[in-house]
C-alpha cells in the first residue's frame, strides 16, 4: 500500500481490527519514511449495484461515502469518533443488502441513518433531522427535541440506563 503522504511504495500494518460483524478489515498502517499514519479499510465488493430512488424519482448508485459525509456533517465539531461514524454507515447499508432488494427509497437510508445517530449523538440526530426533514421554524426544532427527550425518558424508565450515556461508554 502507497503512503498517501509521501507516496512511498511500501507501508507497514500496526493494527488490524474486524469492523461490521466481520465484514470490514480496518489496518492501521504507518509509513517507514516519513511516519504518517493512516488508516484503511478492506470489505468485499459487492456484486450487484445498489440503486437509490431519490425524492424526485431520479435514480443514482448508493455511495456509501457520501452517507458517511452527511453524518460527518451532522457531527462537525462534536466529540465522535470517525470510526463510530464508519461502522454506523457499514450497519446501515447492512441492514438495506440484507433486504435483498436492488432499489431502495432515499427516505430508507436517511431514516436509518437519523436511527443510527440518535445512538451516538443527540445533537448530530437533531442537525441531521432539521436537514432531513426540511425544518422551517422553531417549532419543528422543539417538537423534534421533544420526541428525542421523551424517547430517552421512555428507555431510561424501561431499563434504567441512559443510551447516550451508554453510546458514550462504547466511544470510550
Amino acid at each position: 500500500m502507497r503512503c498517501p503522504r509521501c507516496d512511498a511504495p511500501e507501508t507497514r500494518v500496526i493494527e488490524t481490527r474486524l469492523s461490521n460483524e466481520g465484514r470490514v478489515v480496518r489496518r492501521r498502517r504507518e509509513c517507514p519514511c516519513c511516519e504518517a499514519r493512516f488508516t484503511t479499510y478492506e470489505r468485499l465488493e459487492e456484486w450487484q449495484t445498489l440503486c437509490v430512488i431519490k425524492k424526485d424519482g431520479r435514480r443514482e448508485n448508493f455511495d456509501a461515502d457520501k452517507l458517511l459525509h452527511g453524518l460527518c456533517r451532522a457531527c462537525e465539531k462534536l466529540p465522535v469518533p470517525l470510526d463510530l461514524l464508519q461502522d454506523a454507515v457499514d450497519r446501515i447499508e447492512t441492514k438495506v443488502r440484507d433486504q435483498g432488494a436492488l432499489e431502495v427509497p432515499a427516505s430508507l437510508l436517511g431514516e436509518l441513518a437519523m436511527e443510527e445517530l440518535r445512538k451516538i449523538h443527540q445533537v448530530a440526530y437533531v442537525r441531521f433531522a432539521s436537514v432531513y426533514r426540511e425544518f422551517t421554524d422553531l417549532s419543528n426544532f422543539a417538537s423534534e427535541i421533544a420526541r428525542l427527550c421523551g424517547t430517552l425518558a421512555d428507555s431510561t424508565s424501561r431499563n434504567g440506563r441512559d443510551p447516550s450515556a451508554e453510546a458514550k461508554r462504547k466511544r470510550s
